[in-house]
């Protein structure tokens, strides 16, 4: 073979490879392994499980494919991810896998056009996270009589994060004493969180405003890569 000569077969893998650098790769949602079934779906990527920010995106399926509605920089627990299935309570992480939002609550009103069930927070609101309490991980109000106030959360004392929020369904139907509780997509803090996935105000009045739930949204969380991928959800 003369210098600079390439075999057709050489030549037209080179091509096949070229044109499938510039081919656009498939939307989030379609790599990943579960979206929930519904039509509308909130992805919170980090980059990594020791990271403490990253990105939702919302997205809705329309016309057999998925759609970036809105995409906002989100902030994670300040020990960053860690699996659901095995996250500890008090562990300060976020816990990753796919999940239902059962309904939305805040300190401030409903932004006008909110679909989702919304519970005012009043004074005498808490979440319960005594792992002792027969309201474990769950809404009371008042407080209940067994629910120990140091181990519960006054809602109205968060008043920047609890503006909006929406309850992430991770260990809520059936809860598993010393998994977590609390858990809530909800408006940014001052820094990470305990294990909420936080956006800016403007972005939950967004997505409060988006979603609907007769159109089955899901929150899946997840990294970029690894045993915790997002893609794994």
């Amino acid at each position: 073979m003369r210098p600079g000569a390439a075999p057709a077969a050489v030549l037209l893998c080179l091509s096949l490879l070229l044109l499938g650098a510039g081919r656009p790769s498939a939307p989030l949602p379609d790599r990943m392994a579960d979206t929930g079934g519904g039509t509308q779906l909130i992805t919170a990527v980090a980059p990594a499980t020791g990271s403490t920010t990253g990105t939702v995106t919302w997205w809705d399926r329309e016309g057999g494919r998925w759609v970036a509605a809105g995409s906002a920089p989100a902030r994670f627990g300040a020990n960053g991810l860690a699996e659901g299935a095995a996250r500890r309570q008090g562990t300060n992480t976020t816990p990753t896998g796919l999940y239902g939002m059962p309904y939305a609550f805040g300190i401030d009103a409903a932004p006008r056009g909110t679909a989702y069930t919304y519970r005012p927070v009043r004074q005498h609101s808490w979440w319960c996270q005594d792992n002792d309490s027969r309201s474990y991980n769950r809404w009371t109000e008042p407080r209940a009589a067994d629910c120990r106030a140091a181990r519960a959360e006054h809602l109205i004392g968060y008043r920047a994060q609890y503006a909006h929020a929406l309850v992430v369904d991770f260990n809520y139907r059936r809860p598993v004493r010393g998994r977590g509780a609390g858990i809530f997509l909800h408006v940014d803090g001052r820094g990470a969180t305990a294990g909420c996935v936080s956006v800016p105000k403007a972005a939950m009045r967004e997505i409060l405003r988006w979603a609907d739930p007769a159109r089955g949204p899901h929150l899946a969380i997840g990294t970029g890569s690894g045993r915790t991928a997002i893609t794994r959800y």
